[in-house]
């Protein structure tokens, strides 16, 4: 198996279970809370990350870069985070917004000129229609109807 694909596979994982724990934090604390202790979770990994970076090579433009994405994640973790807070289920909010990559896929047609053909269309035109499928709830059961 290729590594990409085994860490993808893991990725995948390890964010399915973080919708659910997502879900449950912000039932019992805020999401500004919730986005705190997430940031804690990323410190208490950055000693394993440090041994094998170079940071002494970073240039201002890939700091630059590097916390924008620092921030744009943020900022968007604590929209989910007070999505999920506002009584937004875990089934319908996380696939919602892991439906991100739509952006991403215009964004790189945009700015890094990648090329998508028409099964790619057609593949973000089914995403978008997922989207609508997912986001819409039924209306709720009127008393004595099944």
């Amino acid at each position: 198996m290729a590594h990409w694909l085994l860490f993808s596979l893991i990725v995948v994982t390890l964010w399915g279970i973080v919708g659910l724990l997502q879900k449950i934090t912000t039932n019992h604390i805020s999401a500004e809370a919730v986005l705190i202790w997430d940031r804690i979770g990323y410190i208490v990994i950055l000693p394993f990350l440090l041994t094998g970076s170079h940071l002494g090579h970073l240039g201002p433009k890939a700091i630059l870069i590097g916390t924008l994405d620092g921030v744009t994640n943020s900022l968007g973790a604590l929209c989910l985070y007070m999505s999920l807070q506002s009584g937004a289920k875990a089934s319908i909010a996380v696939p919602l917004t892991a439906l991100y990559p739509l952006i991403t896929v215009l964004l790189a047609v945009v700015f890094l000129g990648e090329r998508l053909n028409g099964l790619h269309w057609f593949g973000v035109a089914l995403a978008l229609l997922a989207s609508v499928l997912m986001s819409t709830e039924s209306p709720p059961e009127k008393e004595g109807q099944a």
